[in-house]
């Protein structure tokens, strides 16, 4: 009994990290990809789509090698601490690599074009002209920003959040390569229990509990972009 308990214990925070990851990378992805979107729709033709082309070059890079780019830009002797030195900011290296905030900062710069592709398709179809009635009510820029397009624009939003929510509950090469270790999330579960112990039941017992996580993720963003479609 013990030894289950400590067992299940284990899976609890295999799982409460992974899905704290997860989280964590949709909100960067909130953060960066609204304000980022939102400047590029406001751009003529041309120059939109040719921002749109930066935003998918990243996706025709291998995993692999963004992983470890950023595993030479974060480490102990890595670009950014190597430049903090050399200026006297810091007298030792900071723990940027191996660590939570190097798995969620990878994730997020994987997982933002994704982000992205939705919510500049969704904010493309907004009529601009209800940001000029808005205006032409006395409100601000900011205003009619906040109280007109962002509501607009939602239901796009949800669905990238969505999307990058999902594709981060399986990821592995970033948690294994940036997180050291230190960070354990369930396809790195998966994969030990198969490589290591062999334990086949195991593993798939976590993908069908994995599997319905997903499925009610998605319900509930299916859910919430029917009631903002309705408003």
């Amino acid at each position: 009994g013990q030894i289950r308990g400590v067992a299940y214990d284990g899976y609890r925070r295999i799982f409460v990290t992974t899905f704290m990851v997860s989280l964590q990378t949709v909100l960067c992805c909130l953060v960066l990809g609204v304000p980022l979107a939102s400047f590029i729709v406001s751009l003529p033709d041309r120059t939109r789509a040719l921002f749109v082309a930066f935003i998918l070059f990243p996706l025709w890079t291998s995993l692999l090698v963004r992983a470890y780019a950023w595993l030479v830009i974060l480490q102990r002797n890595g670009l950014i601490n190597g430049w903090l030195l050399q200026i006297g900011l810091i007298d030792e290296p900071l723990p940027l690599a191996f660590n939570a905030f190097a798995t969620v900062l990878g994730m997020t710069h994987i997982m933002l074009p994704v982000f992205l592709l939705p919510v500049i398709g969704a904010m493309r179809g907004i009529d601009r002209s209800l940001m000029r009635a808005a205006a032409s009510m006395g409100a601000s820029r900011a205003q009619a920003y906040r109280t007109v397009f962002l509501p607009l624009a939602l239901p796009g939003i949800l669905a990238g959040a969505t999307l990058v929510f999902v594709m981060s509950l399986g990821f592995y090469v970033t948690p294994a390569i940036l997180g050291g270790g230190n960070v354990q999330v369930i396809s790195m579960r998966i994969a030990r229990s198969l490589s290591t112990y062999s334990n086949f039941g195991a593993a798939a017992a976590i993908g069908v509990v994995l599997l319905i996580a997903t499925f009610a993720m998605l319900g509930l963003s299916l859910l919430l972009r029917r009631l903002l479609l309705r408003r």
